[in-house]
Protein backbone atom coordinates (compact mmCIF):
# COMPACT_ATOMS: atom_id res chain seq x y z
CA UNK A 1 0.00 0.00 0.00
CA UNK A 2 0.79 3.75 -0.93
CA UNK A 3 0.61 5.50 2.18
CA UNK A 4 -0.15 9.18 2.18
CA UNK A 5 1.64 9.55 5.39
CA UNK A 6 4.10 6.24 6.44
CA UNK A 7 4.47 5.52 9.88
CA UNK A 8 8.53 6.52 9.16
CA UNK A 9 10.70 8.08 6.55
CA UNK A 10 14.63 7.64 6.48
CA UNK A 11 16.21 11.16 6.76
CA UNK A 12 19.17 11.25 3.85
CA UNK A 13 21.20 13.95 2.01
CA UNK A 14 23.80 13.88 -0.74
CA UNK A 15 26.80 13.55 2.50
CA UNK A 16 25.46 10.31 3.11
CA UNK A 17 25.21 9.20 -1.14
CA UNK A 18 28.78 10.73 -1.62
CA UNK A 19 30.31 8.47 1.73
CA UNK A 20 28.81 5.43 0.21
CA UNK A 21 29.91 6.22 -3.46
CA UNK A 22 33.50 6.34 -2.02
CA UNK A 23 33.23 3.05 0.08
CA UNK A 24 32.26 1.63 -3.39
CA UNK A 25 34.34 3.19 -5.61
CA UNK A 26 37.64 2.57 -3.55
CA UNK A 27 37.10 -1.05 -4.97
CA UNK A 28 38.58 -2.46 -2.12
CA UNK A 29 37.50 -3.42 1.74
CA UNK A 30 34.11 -3.71 0.67
CA UNK A 31 33.86 -6.52 4.14
CA UNK A 32 36.07 -4.85 5.89
CA UNK A 33 37.92 -1.22 6.27
CA UNK A 34 38.76 2.09 7.99
CA UNK A 35 35.15 3.38 8.16
CA UNK A 36 34.63 0.50 10.46
CA UNK A 37 36.77 1.78 12.76
CA UNK A 38 35.81 5.25 12.28
CA UNK A 39 32.25 4.63 13.17
CA UNK A 40 32.90 2.82 16.02
CA UNK A 41 35.01 5.39 17.28
CA UNK A 42 32.23 8.31 16.81
CA UNK A 43 29.49 6.21 18.42
CA UNK A 44 31.97 5.42 21.22
CA UNK A 45 32.46 9.02 21.83
CA UNK A 46 29.27 10.58 20.96
CA UNK A 47 27.53 7.91 23.94
CA UNK A 48 30.68 8.26 26.49
CA UNK A 49 31.89 4.65 26.51
CA UNK A 50 35.23 3.66 25.78
CA UNK A 51 34.70 0.71 23.56
CA UNK A 52 32.22 0.06 20.29
CA UNK A 53 32.25 -2.77 18.17
CA UNK A 54 29.55 -2.71 15.50
CA UNK A 55 27.57 -5.75 13.83
CA UNK A 56 25.20 -6.89 10.79
CA UNK A 57 22.26 -6.28 13.46
CA UNK A 58 21.09 -5.42 16.83
CA UNK A 59 20.06 -8.72 17.21
CA UNK A 60 23.56 -10.36 16.37
CA UNK A 61 24.81 -7.58 18.94
CA UNK A 62 22.76 -8.18 21.93
CA UNK A 63 23.38 -12.03 21.08
CA UNK A 64 26.68 -11.37 21.02
CA UNK A 65 27.01 -9.85 23.87
CA UNK A 66 25.35 -12.77 25.81
CA UNK A 67 28.10 -15.03 24.51
CA UNK A 68 30.58 -12.40 25.62
CA UNK A 69 29.28 -12.70 29.39
CA UNK A 70 28.99 -16.28 29.33
CA UNK A 71 25.19 -16.45 29.67
CA UNK A 72 24.39 -20.30 29.30
CA UNK A 73 22.17 -22.93 29.70
CA UNK A 74 20.78 -22.60 33.11
CA UNK A 75 20.69 -18.98 33.39
CA UNK A 76 17.80 -16.46 33.65
CA UNK A 77 17.53 -13.22 31.70
CA UNK A 78 15.13 -10.73 33.16
CA UNK A 79 13.43 -8.67 30.06
CA UNK A 80 10.48 -7.35 29.14
CA UNK A 81 7.29 -8.98 27.07
CA UNK A 82 6.65 -5.09 26.28
CA UNK A 83 9.55 -5.29 23.40
CA UNK A 84 10.25 -6.18 19.89
CA UNK A 85 11.04 -9.95 20.44
CA UNK A 86 14.54 -9.87 19.62
CA UNK A 87 15.39 -8.51 23.55
CA UNK A 88 13.45 -12.45 24.79
CA UNK A 89 14.74 -13.92 21.74
CA UNK A 90 18.66 -13.24 22.94
CA UNK A 91 18.54 -15.21 25.89
CA UNK A 92 17.22 -18.39 23.91
CA UNK A 93 19.87 -18.03 21.19
CA UNK A 94 22.25 -18.87 23.95
CA UNK A 95 20.11 -21.54 25.81
CA UNK A 96 19.08 -19.52 28.56
CA UNK A 97 16.10 -18.79 29.83
CA UNK A 98 13.97 -15.27 29.01
CA UNK A 99 12.13 -14.21 32.56
CA UNK A 100 9.03 -11.86 31.87
CA UNK A 101 8.80 -8.74 34.51
CA UNK A 102 6.37 -5.98 34.14
CA UNK A 103 6.73 -2.73 32.96
CA UNK A 104 5.78 0.46 34.38
CA UNK A 105 3.32 3.54 33.39
CA UNK A 106 5.74 6.24 33.21
CA UNK A 107 7.99 4.78 30.54
CA UNK A 108 6.64 1.65 29.88
CA UNK A 109 10.48 0.31 30.55
CA UNK A 110 10.87 -2.72 33.41
CA UNK A 111 9.00 -1.62 36.88
CA UNK A 112 12.26 -2.45 39.12
CA UNK A 113 9.51 -3.70 41.70
CA UNK A 114 8.77 -6.50 39.54
CA UNK A 115 12.12 -7.47 38.49
CA UNK A 116 12.85 -7.64 42.16
CA UNK A 117 10.24 -10.33 42.83
CA UNK A 118 11.60 -12.34 39.45
CA UNK A 119 15.34 -12.57 40.70
CA UNK A 120 15.83 -16.29 41.55
CA UNK A 121 19.72 -17.82 41.78
CA UNK A 122 19.53 -18.60 38.38
CA UNK A 123 19.31 -15.20 37.52
CA UNK A 124 22.42 -13.55 35.73
CA UNK A 125 21.60 -10.80 34.07
CA UNK A 126 18.32 -8.33 33.28
CA UNK A 127 18.27 -6.70 30.15
CA UNK A 128 15.89 -3.19 29.91
CA UNK A 129 14.66 -1.82 26.80
CA UNK A 130 14.84 2.33 26.53
CA UNK A 131 11.21 1.98 25.28
CA UNK A 132 10.69 4.81 22.05
CA UNK A 133 13.34 7.04 22.18
CA UNK A 134 13.08 8.02 26.21
CA UNK A 135 15.02 6.67 29.09
CA UNK A 136 13.10 3.32 31.40
CA UNK A 137 14.53 3.41 34.88
CA UNK A 138 17.53 3.02 34.28
CA UNK A 139 18.93 4.17 37.64
CA UNK A 140 16.64 2.22 39.79
CA UNK A 141 17.41 -0.51 37.61
CA UNK A 142 20.95 -0.14 37.86
CA UNK A 143 20.90 -0.23 41.42
CA UNK A 144 19.00 -3.71 41.75
CA UNK A 145 21.56 -5.41 39.49
CA UNK A 146 24.26 -4.23 41.61
CA UNK A 147 22.84 -5.03 44.67
CA UNK A 148 22.06 -8.29 43.60
CA UNK A 149 25.42 -8.90 41.65
CA UNK A 150 23.71 -8.59 38.31
CA UNK A 151 24.67 -8.18 34.73
CA UNK A 152 22.87 -5.19 33.30
CA UNK A 153 22.55 -4.54 28.96
CA UNK A 154 20.83 -1.88 27.97
CA UNK A 155 18.90 -2.55 25.02
CA UNK A 156 18.93 1.05 23.49
CA UNK A 157 18.21 -0.01 20.29
CA UNK A 158 15.18 2.78 19.83
CA UNK A 159 16.41 5.42 22.28
CA UNK A 160 20.17 6.41 20.54
CA UNK A 161 21.25 9.64 21.90
CA UNK A 162 18.14 9.73 24.74
CA UNK A 163 19.56 10.79 28.06
CA UNK A 164 19.22 11.57 31.78
CA UNK A 165 20.52 14.54 32.91
CA UNK A 166 23.63 14.97 30.76
CA UNK A 167 24.53 10.95 30.70
CA UNK A 168 23.27 9.51 27.89
CA UNK A 169 21.80 6.10 27.52
CA UNK A 170 24.17 3.16 26.99
CA UNK A 171 26.19 4.18 29.38
CA UNK A 172 24.28 3.17 32.44
CA UNK A 173 24.71 -0.75 32.32
CA UNK A 174 28.13 -3.50 31.71
CA UNK A 175 26.92 -2.98 28.13
CA UNK A 176 24.73 -1.51 25.88
CA UNK A 177 22.73 -2.64 22.27
CA UNK A 178 22.24 0.21 19.93
CA UNK A 179 20.34 -0.51 16.59
CA UNK A 180 20.86 1.25 13.33
CA UNK A 181 17.91 -0.26 11.45
CA UNK A 182 15.75 1.68 8.33
CA UNK A 183 13.56 3.47 11.23
CA UNK A 184 16.03 4.15 13.43
CA UNK A 185 17.57 7.78 14.92
CA UNK A 186 20.40 7.12 12.36
CA UNK A 187 20.75 4.20 10.51
CA UNK A 188 22.41 1.99 8.12
CA UNK A 189 19.99 0.26 6.09
CA UNK A 190 19.96 -2.28 9.12
CA UNK A 191 23.20 -2.45 11.88
CA UNK A 192 23.70 -2.36 15.56
CA UNK A 193 26.66 -1.87 18.14
CA UNK A 194 27.61 -2.94 21.68
CA UNK A 195 29.20 0.09 23.66
CA UNK A 196 31.07 -0.90 26.35
CA UNK A 197 33.68 0.30 29.17
CA UNK A 198 35.22 -3.16 29.81
CA UNK A 199 38.34 -4.13 27.88
CA UNK A 200 37.43 -7.57 27.96
CA UNK A 201 34.13 -7.54 26.56
CA UNK A 202 35.43 -5.76 23.87
CA UNK A 203 37.82 -8.16 22.88
CA UNK A 204 35.15 -11.33 23.30
CA UNK A 205 32.93 -9.05 20.78
CA UNK A 206 35.47 -8.79 18.38
CA UNK A 207 36.42 -12.28 18.28
CA UNK A 208 32.55 -13.20 18.42
CA UNK A 209 31.25 -11.18 15.33
CA UNK A 210 34.15 -12.58 13.20
CA UNK A 211 34.24 -16.46 13.45
CA UNK A 212 36.48 -16.32 16.48
CA UNK A 213 39.29 -14.93 14.71
CA UNK A 214 42.12 -13.23 16.07
CA UNK A 215 42.52 -10.36 13.86
CA UNK A 216 46.14 -8.72 14.17
CA UNK A 217 45.21 -6.67 11.03
CA UNK A 218 42.91 -6.37 7.64
CA UNK A 219 42.20 -10.10 6.66
CA UNK A 220 41.26 -9.47 3.30
CA UNK A 221 44.48 -7.60 2.58
CA UNK A 222 46.72 -9.41 4.71
CA UNK A 223 48.87 -12.80 3.77
CA UNK A 224 49.30 -12.89 7.57
CA UNK A 225 48.22 -16.02 9.12
CA UNK A 226 45.80 -15.71 11.84
CA UNK A 227 44.34 -18.03 14.62
CA UNK A 228 40.78 -19.15 15.34
CA UNK A 229 40.68 -18.97 18.87
CA UNK A 230 37.03 -19.76 19.68
CA UNK A 231 33.74 -20.15 18.26
CA UNK A 232 32.50 -17.46 16.40
CA UNK A 233 30.10 -15.95 13.86
CA UNK A 234 29.87 -13.92 10.69
CA UNK A 235 28.12 -11.05 12.45
CA UNK A 236 30.04 -7.95 10.62
CA UNK A 237 28.77 -4.73 9.32
CA UNK A 238 30.43 -4.02 5.39
CA UNK A 239 32.45 -1.10 5.46
CA UNK A 240 29.79 -0.09 3.21
CA UNK A 241 27.41 -0.12 5.60
CA UNK A 242 29.34 1.80 7.58
CA UNK A 243 30.44 4.49 5.49
CA UNK A 244 26.51 5.27 5.55
CA UNK A 245 26.57 5.02 9.35
CA UNK A 246 29.69 7.67 9.58
CA UNK A 247 27.55 10.02 7.33
CA UNK A 248 24.24 9.71 9.62
CA UNK A 249 26.45 10.41 12.56
CA UNK A 250 27.61 13.43 11.94
CA UNK A 251 23.86 14.43 11.96
CA UNK A 252 22.37 12.73 14.41
CA UNK A 253 21.77 15.62 17.03
CA UNK A 254 20.26 17.84 13.99
CA UNK A 255 17.73 15.06 13.18
CA UNK A 256 16.77 14.38 16.92
CA UNK A 257 16.36 18.12 17.47
CA UNK A 258 13.51 17.99 14.29
CA UNK A 259 12.09 14.97 15.98
CA UNK A 260 11.86 16.98 18.89
CA UNK A 261 10.08 19.77 17.35
CA UNK A 262 7.97 17.62 15.21
CA UNK A 263 6.81 15.75 18.55
CA UNK A 264 6.18 18.96 20.53
CA UNK A 265 3.83 20.37 17.69
CA UNK A 266 1.92 16.93 17.39
CA UNK A 267 1.53 17.38 20.92
CA UNK A 268 -0.03 20.28 21.42
CA UNK A 269 -2.19 19.74 18.47
CA UNK A 270 -3.31 16.51 20.34
CA UNK A 271 -3.77 17.99 23.78
CA UNK A 272 -5.97 21.14 22.50
CA UNK A 273 -8.01 19.13 20.20
CA UNK A 274 -8.39 15.32 21.61
CA UNK A 275 -9.30 14.20 24.94
CA UNK A 276 -9.96 10.48 24.74
CA UNK A 277 -6.05 9.86 24.00
CA UNK A 278 -2.96 10.93 26.22
CA UNK A 279 0.09 11.63 24.47
CA UNK A 280 3.75 10.64 25.43
CA UNK A 281 5.42 12.01 28.29
CA UNK A 282 8.51 11.70 30.21
CA UNK A 283 10.31 12.48 33.77
CA UNK A 284 12.08 15.36 34.99
CA UNK A 285 15.66 15.08 33.56
CA UNK A 286 15.16 12.93 30.98
CA UNK A 287 16.00 14.35 27.50
CA UNK A 288 13.19 11.53 24.96
CA UNK A 289 14.54 11.65 21.12
CA UNK A 290 11.13 10.55 20.00
CA UNK A 291 12.62 7.39 17.66
CA UNK A 292 8.31 6.46 17.81
CA UNK A 293 5.57 9.07 19.13
CA UNK A 294 2.77 6.67 20.92
CA UNK A 295 -0.01 7.47 22.16
CA UNK A 296 -2.25 5.69 24.65
CA UNK A 297 -5.87 5.58 23.12
CA UNK A 298 -8.35 4.79 25.78
CA UNK A 299 -11.03 3.63 23.88
CA UNK A 300 -11.36 2.20 20.34
CA UNK A 301 -7.91 1.93 19.64
CA UNK A 302 -8.24 -0.86 16.77
CA UNK A 303 -10.80 1.07 15.00
CA UNK A 304 -9.45 4.45 15.30
CA UNK A 305 -6.35 2.52 13.27
CA UNK A 306 -8.50 1.12 10.62
CA UNK A 307 -10.05 4.58 10.32
CA UNK A 308 -6.54 6.42 9.79
CA UNK A 309 -5.16 3.28 7.36
CA UNK A 310 -8.25 4.12 5.47
CA UNK A 311 -7.23 7.81 5.35
CA UNK A 312 -3.86 6.64 4.24
CA UNK A 313 -2.00 7.22 7.31
CA UNK A 314 0.09 4.44 8.51
CA UNK A 315 -0.07 3.55 12.49
CA UNK A 316 1.34 0.46 14.36
CA UNK A 317 1.03 -1.08 17.82
CA UNK A 318 4.04 -0.83 19.42
CA UNK A 319 4.16 -3.38 21.02
CA UNK A 320 1.86 -6.59 21.16
CA UNK A 321 3.22 -8.87 24.42
CA UNK A 322 6.16 -11.40 23.28
CA UNK A 323 4.65 -13.60 26.32
CA UNK A 324 0.97 -14.05 24.42
CA UNK A 325 2.75 -14.86 20.75
CA UNK A 326 2.21 -18.09 19.29
CA UNK A 327 6.08 -19.08 19.53
CA UNK A 328 6.17 -18.53 23.64
CA UNK A 329 2.50 -19.73 24.53
CA UNK A 330 2.18 -22.51 22.90
CA UNK A 331 5.60 -23.59 21.81
CA UNK A 332 7.45 -23.11 24.98
CA UNK A 333 4.46 -23.02 27.38
CA UNK A 334 4.74 -19.14 29.25
CA UNK A 335 1.81 -18.91 31.07
CA UNK A 336 2.59 -15.16 32.59
CA UNK A 337 0.61 -12.96 34.83
CA UNK A 338 1.58 -9.07 33.43
CA UNK A 339 -0.93 -7.09 33.96
CA UNK A 340 0.24 -3.87 33.67
CA UNK A 341 1.87 -4.93 30.16
CA UNK A 342 -0.89 -6.41 28.44
CA UNK A 343 -3.13 -3.61 29.33
CA UNK A 344 -0.95 -1.30 27.83
CA UNK A 345 -0.25 -3.22 24.66
CA UNK A 346 -3.95 -2.90 24.31
CA UNK A 347 -4.62 0.71 23.95
CA UNK A 348 -0.62 1.92 22.39
CA UNK A 349 -1.00 3.15 19.12
CA UNK A 350 2.63 4.58 17.41
CA UNK A 351 1.99 7.50 14.86
CA UNK A 352 4.21 8.51 12.19
CA UNK A 353 7.22 10.38 13.23
CA UNK A 354 10.36 11.21 11.06
CA UNK A 355 12.30 14.45 10.91
CA UNK A 356 10.63 15.43 7.63
CA UNK A 357 7.56 15.53 9.03
CA UNK A 358 5.70 18.44 8.05
CA UNK A 359 3.38 20.82 10.03
CA UNK A 360 0.73 20.26 7.35
CA UNK A 361 1.01 16.15 7.25
CA UNK A 362 0.82 16.40 11.22
CA UNK A 363 -2.29 19.01 11.37
CA UNK A 364 -3.74 16.20 8.58
CA UNK A 365 -2.62 13.62 11.48
CA UNK A 366 -4.64 15.62 14.24
CA UNK A 367 -7.59 16.54 12.13
CA UNK A 368 -8.00 12.88 10.88
CA UNK A 369 -8.05 11.73 14.72
CA UNK A 370 -10.49 14.75 15.77
CA UNK A 371 -12.83 13.63 13.29
CA UNK A 372 -12.69 9.92 14.33
CA UNK A 373 -13.94 10.92 17.84
CA UNK A 374 -16.47 13.38 16.35
CA UNK A 375 -18.35 10.94 14.51
CA UNK A 376 -21.25 8.50 16.77
CA UNK A 377 -19.69 5.68 17.48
Amino acid sequence: MTWKIPLFKIYWDEKDINNVVDAVKAGMNWAVGSNIEKFEKMIAEYIGAKYCVVFNSGTSALHAALLAYDIKEGDEVIVPSFTFIATANAPLFVGAKPVFADIEEETYGLDPEDVKEKITEKTKAIIPIHYGGCSCLIRELKEIAEDYGLILIEDAAESFGARIGDKKVGTFGDSAMLSFCQNKIITTGDGGAIVTNAKRIYEKLKLIRSHGRLETSNFFSSTEYMDYVTLGYNFRMSNITAALGVAQLKKADNVIAMRRNNAEYLTASLKREIKEIMTPNSPNEYYHVYQMYTIRVNIHRDKIMKYLADNGIMTKVYFSPVHLTQFYKNELGYACKLPVTEEKSSHVLTLPMYPALTKEEIDFITDKIKCFFDEPR
